[in-house]
């Protein structure tokens, strides 16, 4: 059985689900996930779970990065051009220009209206459905994070198209910063081609696309991304082998003064999640938690915070 990641590069014209699917069917595993959703007129990476990597998917790195292109004097009912056409015009006179000039408001904490198709449940159903069937509601704004926007190629015509960078926090749909970025120049625009550049700590570069995948397996040369690896971004603690074995058996240690624990979460009295490793064989072995005991005057123990074991991917035999 294999347990580990895998950075997919979703073609164009798959659902995510599709994808988990089919490396179900080549993996002969139903213990797959994914690690965010992409539209299926979207491409790039799409982070696969594996096996006991499944338990480990909330805490991969956050943040995301696309490469997105975006038509004026268009729009259209999915804010992409897999929906009907709402509205065209000629553009052919929007500059470049105008657009980028447009650009800064969309940085930093912003509002952001979800598209009517999403997966955003209003009153206990999701937005898609109450679209294909015919009917509207209102969709709560909320706020998203858009940490870098940035202009790249331009392509006039009669609906020009413009290239750009996002990097972006959860939640985000570049979509709907295609259809208000539209909105802010007076022309209308929708998505008309979107790539994942990074997600979740994994970069296209180092992707790899199905038909790629199919045949490492089928030549028994694939080997998943670790789970050590991607839980790097973590702080690490060692525990010696015995103590290791038992956080690997489900047992809380006291964090006595010779294992060293990372600061707080800022402005928190809580702790980060922090990854846990043999310290002899450097082996990763799951995710743990720092929780800090009550203060007791009366006890004798003066350890005040205790390792829990939070995700144990690795059991001891």
């Amino acid at each position: 059985m294999i347990h580990g990641f895998i950075n997919l590069n979703k073609p164009v014209g798959w659902t995510s689900h599709d994808c988990v699917a089919r490396t179900r069917g080549l993996l002969n595993t139903r213990k797959i996930g994914h690690g965010g959703t992409l539209d299926p007129l979207a491409t790039g990476v799409l982070p696969l779970a594996v096996g006991r990597a499944t338990r480990l998917l909330q805490y991969l790195p956050g943040g995301k990065a696309y490469r997105a292109v975006i038509r004026f004097g268009l729009t259209t009912t999915t804010d992409d051009l897999e929906g009907d056409i709402a509205e065209q015009r000629d553009a052919s006179e929007l500059e470049k220009a105008a657009v980028e000039a447009a650009l800064p408001r969309f940085i930093g904490e912003i509002e952001q209206t979800p598209p009517m198709y999403s997966a955003i449940q209003v009153d206990g159903r999701r937005l898609y459905d109450l679209a294909r069937a015919g009917k509207t509601a209102a969709v709560p704004k909320r706020l998203v994070t858009i940490e870098r926007l940035v202009s790249q190629s331009w392509k006039a015509g009669a609906q020009p198209e413009l290239t750009v960078e996002v990097t972006c926090g959860a939640g985000t749909y570049i979509r709907s910063l295609a259809r208000d970025l539209g909105e802010a120049v007076g022309t209308g625009a929708t998505l008309a081609g979107l790539t994942r550049t990074y997600s979740s700590g994994f970069e296209i570069a180092d992707s790899i696309g199905l038909e790629e995948l199919e045949q490492a397996i089928a030549q028994g040369t694939f080997t998943p991304v670790p789970a050590g690896k991607a839980m790097a971004h973590l702080d690490a603690i060692a525990l010696p082998p015995a103590l290791a074995r038992r956080w690997q058996l489900g047992q809380k240690l006291a964090i006595t003064a010779d294992i060293p624990i990372p600061a707080p979460i800022s402005g928190s009295a809580d702790y980060p999640p922090v990854r846990i490793l043999e310290a002899a064989t450097q082996t990763f072995l799951g995710i743990s938690e720092i929780r800090v005991l009550p203060t007791d005057h009366s006890s004798t123990n003066s350890a005040s915070k205790i390792l829990a074991p939070k995700r144990v991917f690795l059991t001891a035999d």
